[in-house]
């Protein structure tokens, strides 16, 4: 899975967006840009999953482009790169990638594009180790750690084996990394054509994921992290299994929230670029609410992981998104459990079971 995005259906995307405004027409085809702003280029590439777009972007920087996530290093994307460069880009130099986070549709062709142009990686710090890391997996055969993760999750010995097989995909996706990089934090602000762009960070979906935000115009590219129509995927995963990484990304939508004016313009990763950002930060954090409170409602019964994907997603989870499904449940049950509103008991076969404390069940 090149990223994971939570498993909304159609009409709960539609109901989630509500409240929003879309100011542009259709999305850019292949090879073909939409002017979003001063100097700022909307483009989009085909992805071969169910999520079948990202957006990238380009800014104006001198004589040069500075270009805001890559896409996947497959063929075709490289092939839609070409076509952007030589197009709407006219042949002009790239003169930094900038990469809001580490999935492999945000990096996947940095290091192509770096090393075609000479041009610097810009990053957070954990998003560029992080990446650096789970590239090094690829190939590599699956720690037992991983499979003992799955199997307290509920995982059965097909679904391990499965696990096993597939491990280390990340860097089949991704061209070779820089060695080096330009690192950025919150609060930064890079000079992109002469214009301030501030760094917004936010956790929970990745570790470190920056935003980019031109208060001089009120454009923000939102990478990931503010998405109009679906929710993005907040997961634990085997290298962190006590992770609360949906207690960060629910402190980094309210932090948001205050930062942000209401009439910015948000340019996301997936759909189209919106307005109304309060409305959609308030449906997010609405939404994983509401998903808390029918979980706790499933504890009554003693579960395994697997067992509340019901209470969760909007659709039949299968084995192509089984990890992640299964990595969006740990993330809310260890939510809860942190906040002492579920407990966990490990049996003789090494799976976990949840329940409901009499705390959460009077939440």
């Amino acid at each position: 899975m090149a990223d994971g995005l939570a498993l909304t259906d159609l009409e709960t995307a539609a109901r989630e967006a509500r409240g929003l405004s879309y100011p542009f027409g259709p999305p850019p085809g292949p090879g073909e840009a939409v002017e979003i702003g001063a100097d700022v280029l909307w483009m989009r590439l085909a992805m071969p999953m169910a999520l079948n777009h990202i957006n990238v972007y380009a800014i104006r920087d001198g004589d040069g482009w500075a270009l805001i996530d890559t896409g996947l290093d497959l063929p075709g994307s490289r092939d839609e790169w070409e076509q952007l460069l030589a197009g709407p880009l006219g042949g002009a130099t790239v003169t930094r990638v900038i990469c809001t986070h580490m999935h492999p549709d945000h990096i996947g062709l940095a290091g192509w594009l770096c090393g075609r142009f000479g041009a610097p990686l810009v990053m957070t710090r954990l998003e560029y180790v992080t990446a650096r890391m789970l590239v090094s997996d690829t190939g590599q055969p699956a720690p037992e750690e991983g499979a003992d993760f799955y199997r307290a999750a509920g995982w059965d010995d097909a679904q391990l084996e499965g696990y096993r097989t597939g491990y280390g995909q990340f860097g089949k996706v991704v061209s070779p990394l820089p060695h080096g990089f330009i690192r950025v934090r919150e609060g930064d602000r890079l000079l992109i054509g002469g214009q301030g762009w501030r760094v917004v960070v936010g956790e929970g979906h990745s570790p470190e994921h920056a935003c980019l935000w031109r208060e001089s115009d009120g454009i923000v590219l939102g990478g990931d992290q503010i998405l109009p129509k679906i929710s993005s995927n907040v997961s634990i995963w085997p290298t962190e299994p006590h992770a609360d990484p949906l207690g960060d990304w629910l402190d980094s939508l309210r932090r948001m929230k205050t930062v942000f004016p209401d009439d910015v313009l948000v340019l996301p990763s997936h759909g189209e670029p919106f307005r109304g950002v309060h409305t959609r930060l308030d449906a997010l954090i609405r939404g994983h609410q509401t998903a808390l409170k029918r979980l706790e409602k499933t504890l009554r019964t003693p579960c395994r992981a697997v067992d509340v994907f019901p209470a969760l997603f909007a659709r039949p989870v299968g084995d192509g998104v089984r990890g992640m499904a299964t990595g969006e449940s740990l993330a809310h049950l260890n939510y809860l459990l942190h906040r002492g509103r579920a407990a966990r008991t490990r049996d003789a076969d090494g799976v976990d079971w949840w329940t409901a404390t009499e705390q959460g069940t009077a939440a």
